[in-house]
């Protein structure tokens, strides 16, 4: 009787599979919150394109608080280039740097959902492999149950 051995391997198919899933939701995380950030980036070069010196702006201080401030100098971007550093750049630059940031977010948007393909079909060849083992075991049953009928009738 192979069904105890059978029942544990589907059980780890099971983990396997719960696992994978839990792995590929934390990559489509991973991607919205790149998304997200990609927004950012656009509203932040659509802005630095539209900017003029003297206009008077919103500016975040955090904690969803705002003050009002004039430009002085539309010109005078600072960009944040990583690892908490920061860069003063012309507007042109800045419009350039961050198009670069954009173009880094896209590769690892592009590497994360290749990653999510790779274990969807991973978890689907594990889900066909789990079905036919419950079905291996339902007809191990199923033959059981015909072995054991004829004994019950003499």
């Amino acid at each position: 009787m192979m069904g105890g051995g059978q029942q544990q391997q589907l059980q780890q198919l099971s983990e396997e599979l719960q696992a994978i899933d839990e792995e590929i939701d934390e990559l489509r995380e991973e991607v919205d919150d790149l998304q997200s950030e990609q927004t950012s980036i656009d509203e932040a070069m659509d802005a630095i394109q539209t900017l003029e010196s003297g206009a008077t702006v919103q500016v975040p201080l955090g904690g969803d608080a705002y003050v009002r401030a004039e430009i002085q100098d539309a010109d005078e971007i600072i960009v944040g280039l990583g690892a908490d550093f920061a860069a003063e750049q012309s507007a042109d630059n800045a419009v350039e740097s961050l198009s670069t940031k954009q173009d880094a977010l896209d590769n690892r948007i592009e590497s994360l959902r290749d990653d999510i393909d790779e274990l969807e079909t991973e978890s689907s060849q594990l889900e066909q492999q789990a079905q036919q083992m419950q079905q291996q075991m339902q007809q191990q049953q199923m033959q059981q149950m015909q072995d054991q009928q004829p004994e019950d009738n003499e």
